[in-house]
């Protein structure tokens, strides 16, 4: 009798837990199917709806893309080219930044050491819109207004102040190796790039990644540093779209996450095991 009661009890609770996350799924698999639906509107207006959902569908969007950009006002081609080399930059130069100042942080003791680490943590608190005016004042005085080198400059120089992640995994790696490789004659540059690096292929892959994303879905810093429609990114791009053209804005959206949703299906491995392994210690 008592085995009936437990068995009962586990199955409520197993078809009380499935039921609550298809109910989570479904909350947020709906925003997801509704943009790909709206971007197969036929008339491409929100305006057109029935409800949640186009009247008519069509794929003339997504040829329009980037076969149409309406008198040079949206050129899509364009600016997901600009983007991808945003990304491409910030996520290279970025990663060596992080990656060279978790390594510092990690196996290095010198003075002031903790300060940078507690003010680097007090840092992070604050969100990065707060900063958009000075940073606007200096990229105007440096005459870096509308250039895509300036938002690689940007994204790189203040990716190092999430070093912590990296630092943890470099952390959790044993420090006999690193003895070893000294009392063999390697220098630090070579301790780091043919013992450490190899050894953090997930923090790597991971730091990419993360570097990668920021950029390609970032709208606030490039909207404001780009003035010139043909230098814009995707996101300022698809940001200022009006209303009537909100089945190309759909269409964009989409278009510019299947990339990204690749590289992460792709590398799922290496970016979990490198996020939970750089929080193993701090």
């Amino acid at each position: 009798m008592r085995k009936k009661k437990v068995t009962a009890r586990k199955m409520a609770d197993h078809v009380f837990t499935y039921s609550a996350l298809l109910v989570m799924a479904a909350v947020f698999l709906f925003p997801c199917l509704w943009l790909i639906l709206a971007s197969l509107s036929k008339t491409g207006s929100l305006y057109d709806f029935k409800g949640f959902f186009p009247k008519e569908f069509s794929f003339q969007t997504f040829r329009d893309l980037f076969t149409d950009d309406v008198n040079g006002l949206y050129p899509y081609g364009t600016w997901f080219l600009n983007t991808l080399y945003v990304a491409v930059g910030s996520s290279v130069l970025g990663t060596v930044l992080v990656l060279l100042t978790a390594y510092v942080m990690s196996r290095f003791r010198f003075r002031g050491r903790d300060t940078i680490k507690k003010t680097t943590l007090v840092l992070g608190m604050f969100p990065g819109f707060m900063g958009m005016t000075a940073v606007y004042i200096i990229m105007t005085q440096f005459g870096l207004i509308d250039k895509l080198g300036s938002l690689i400059f940007f994204y790189a120089a203040t990716a190092p102040v999430g070093y912590m992640v990296q630092k943890g995994y470099f952390d959790s790696l044993p420090n006999t190796i690193f003895e070893a490789a000294r009392l063999d004659g390697a220098s630090e540059l070579e301790v780091f790039m043919k013992i450490t690096l190899p050894l953090s292929k997930p923090m790597v892959v991971y730091t990419m990644l993360t570097q990668f994303a920021w950029p390609w879905s970032d709208v606030l810093l490039p909207k404001l540093l780009l003035k010139d429609r043909q230098m814009w990114t995707v996101a300022v791009g698809l940001f200022n779209l009006p209303e009537t053209h909100f089945a190309r804005f759909a269409a964009g959206s989409v278009f510019i996450a299947i990339p990204i949703v690749i590289l992460y299906f792709s590398l799922v491995k290496n970016i979990v095991n490198g996020l939970t392994a750089g929080s193993v210690k701090g």
